[in-house]
């Protein structure tokens, strides 16, 4: 019988793959991609894939520019490569390959270290592809200060923030709210002007940590026309004593009961195995000091999961399409390179 996951357009809004392929490029294992994360990426159902450029904490200085475009680069030639994916600009791009059958790769930036103190460098990163784009990881940029300083800063976005903010609106590149700190995210809500994501986050009331989103947050990014990507595979994040399927759920449930179901998307932030393969171990979180235990969801192919939990709990088909990539395609169809004046 066919489910959810059969028909509709499954969105995921954050996957870190590129750093594993990245890794095992380097170490002569181009075939990674192809036997790994693309039977992965197939059996989750993942027709649409935002591919964040994060950069290491050993490049976020003076590396970050080159090493951005580097892993930007990685991603056009794996395209290239694979012609069962393509890297998608705009709305209408991503149609047209998921129509071919194709999984429609979206270039972010998880940081925008590559700006440094230039704002102009945005409209750089916009012509190599870029259209989804975060000023902040954990800690500081030029641009804004991520939530990992909110227990001393609570700094919101620089001068250079707020323009790159403005640009960002001007060309089509789709904001991303997720690591901004308490004081960034309120200057965003209160100076943006289109619809924004949260691509990878939680919420507050469920599991209070600086990564996760307040039910004002939300409310604000819903004002907005935007959505929240539930990382569902972050257990910090969900609830670090019992992250499975029903518990990525609840936060579904609640960021629906205070707003809508219409605000609801993916991001599940699968990081695991390139942690795992590169640094022998977890990523470490700032201010996350208890113990965790892996995530039911893990990799793409867990994704059924969540369908099936949502499902059981009485949710339409039609409701669980909009969380599974609908409302993400919304927000991507709006602002994706399609500039203030369009």
């Amino acid at each position: 019988m066919a489910t959810p996951n059969d028909e509709a357009v499954i969105v995921d809004l954050h996957n870190d793959l590129i750093l594993l392929v990245d890794h095992f490029d380097h170490r002569g294992r181009p075939e990674h991609f192809s036997e790994f994360w693309l039977p992965e990426l197939r059996a989750g159902g993942v027709n649409v894939q935002v591919l964040p450029v994060f950069v290491e904490a050993q490049f976020q200085s003076e590396g970050a520019l080159r090493r951005t475009l580097l892993l930007i680069e990685r991603i056009h030639r794996l395209a290239s490569r694979h012609p069962e994916v393509a890297v998608c600009l705009t709305g209408a791009e991503i149609t047209a390959a998921v129509s071919a059958g194709r999984i429609a790769f979206v270039i972010g930036l998880e940081g925008a270290h590559a700006l440094g103190q230039d704002p102009a460098l945005i409209g750089t990163m916009y012509r190599v592809g870029a259209r989804v784009v975060s000023l902040a990881h954990l800690g500081r940029t030029y641009l804004a200060d991520g939530s990992g300083f909110d227990d001393t800063s609570r700094g919101g976005l620089t001068s250079q923030g707020f323009e790159v903010l403005a640009e960002m609106e001007r060309l089509g590149i789709v904001f991303d709210i997720s690591h901004l700190g308490m004081a960034g995210v309120d200057d965003v809500l209160s100076r943006a002007t289109r619809p924004i994501l949260a691509s990878h986050s939680g919420c507050r009331a469920i599991t209070d940590m600086h990564r996760n989103l307040t039910d004002d947050q939300i409310k604000g990014i819903v004002g907005l026309g935007g959505v929240i990507g539930v990382a569902a595979a972050i257990p910090p994040f969900i609830d670090p004593a019992r992250p499975t399927a029903a518990r990525v759920v609840d936060h579904i449930e609640h960021i629906a009961s205070i707003t809508s179901i219409d605000a609801v998307a993916l991001g599940p932030d699968f990081v695991d195995d390139y942690y795992a393969e590169v640094h022998g171990g977890r990523m470490v979180i700032v201010g996350v000091d208890q113990e965790f235990v892996d995530a039911e969801i893990r990799r793409p192919s867990d994704l059924p999961k969540i369908t099936e939990e949502m499902l059981a709990r009485g949710f339409s088909e039609a409701d669980v399409t909009k969380v599974l990539g609908a409302n993400a395609m919304r927000v991507l169809d709006a602002v994706m390179g399609v500039g203030e004046q369009a």
